[in-house]
């Protein structure tokens, strides 16, 4: 469910297809991120899924998609 939700919204902000990613998607090598994307991205999350402010040393542990996925899962539950 996260994951389905989270593919959506990346595929969204970063102009791929959401059956191009995987648990194993990197932000910065294959969706092309930088810092600025990643704080949009944050902000979008905070709205999607109703979670607290991440902050910017939970941001840094993020590098695949799978590790966002855990990260949601964690916060929402």
């Amino acid at each position: 469910m996260i994951f389905e939700k989270l593919s959506e919204l990346l595929a969204e902000q970063f102009r791929v297809k959401a059956e191009d990613i995987t648990m194993n998607t990197t932000f910065e090598n294959d969706l092309g991120a930088d810092s600025v994307d990643i704080v949009e991205l944050s902000m979008a999350l905070e709205d999607e899924f109703g979670i607290a402010e991440m902050s910017e040393e939970d941001l840094a542990k993020i590098v695949t998609v799978g590790d966002l996925v855990r990260y949601l899962q964690s916060s929402v539950d």
